[in-house]
């Protein structure tokens, strides 16, 4: 088994839009060791983070964090060690579009 460290996904989504962080590849699984939250804009906002198993439709189920506050110019990280396999997608929401989303972890192919 090949193992690569790496940035998974990083997205500056639409605000109010649910977005795609990252996506698990085919034959591949995957440890998310975290996902790092920035707010580049003046104001407050909220953001969201979820994970589809298989890509399954937007679910309640899903939310690892929903319309979370992040503070102006602030960074929120969320160190999770979530485990993930093929087809698994990582969506993010920000509430402004000055929020950044970042996905780091272990691909395992």
């Amino acid at each position: 088994m090949a193992r690569t460290y790496k940035v998974l996904g990083q997205t500056n989504p639409v605000a109010g839009v649910l977005t795609t962080g990252y996506t698990v590849p085919a034959s591949t699984q995957v440890v998310v060791s975290s996902i790092v939250i920035s707010d580049r804009g003046g104001s407050a906002a909220t953001f969201r983070v979820s994970v589809a198993v298989a890509g399954a439709a937007d679910a309640v189920k899903q939310y690892l964090a929903y319309n979370t506050p992040i503070a102006a110019n602030d960074v929120v990280p969320l160190v999770i060690g979530a485990t993930l396999g093929p087809a698994d997608v990582i969506r993010v929401y920000g509430s402004v579009e000055t929020l950044a989303f970042s996905v780091f972890g272990e691909e395992i192919t």
